[in-house]
């Protein structure tokens, strides 16, 4: 802090991020240890809209309905998406077990604290980083769920 004017900005209710103006020499070296580890390197690596409007493609190819795409897309999340994994929700750190969808045709995880068990929309979830493998397949559903 101090003569480095280092900043902490509320990015949104997740994340806090830090810069400095002028970092010291200790502030650099756990800058590069972090991105590293990945950490700097996850958020900063987005996916394209082209490529998740592609994933969309792939999923719901053949689909008549929006029934039949929610399908699609909850396939393409069960074969892809590594879980378990593990997040927060409510500043609670929860275990995202399984996906699944519910009576109401909505896809939702199955998240775990202790013996607790709920589901949670998937297009809620809030996801940690870095990001489970597959993870661009939520940010497909989350962009086709936004033009239905």
């Amino acid at each position: 802090m101090g003569k480095n004017f280092c900043q902490h900005a509320q990015i949104n209710s997740h994340r806090t991020h830090s810069f400095c103006l002028f970092p010291d020499k200790n502030e650099m070296g756990k800058t590069k240890k972090r991105l590293k580890q990945g950490g700097l390197l996850n958020r900063a690596k987005r996916v394209s809209t082209s490529y998740l409007d592609k994933l969309i493609a792939e999923a719901t190819v053949d689909c008549y309905n929006e029934s039949e795409e929610i399908g699609g897309i909850f396939t393409m999340l069960e074969e892809n998406l590594a879980v378990p994994f593990t997040t927060k929700l409510l500043g609670f750190e929860v275990t995202v077990e399984r996906i699944d969808l519910n009576d109401a045709d909505e896809i939702v995880t199955v998240c775990r604290r202790g013996r607790e068990r709920q589901r949670i929309p998937i297009l809620d979830l809030p996801l940690p980083e870095p990001r489970p493998k597959g993870a661009e397949w939520i940010d497909a559903f989350r962009r086709w769920a936004q033009g239905r």
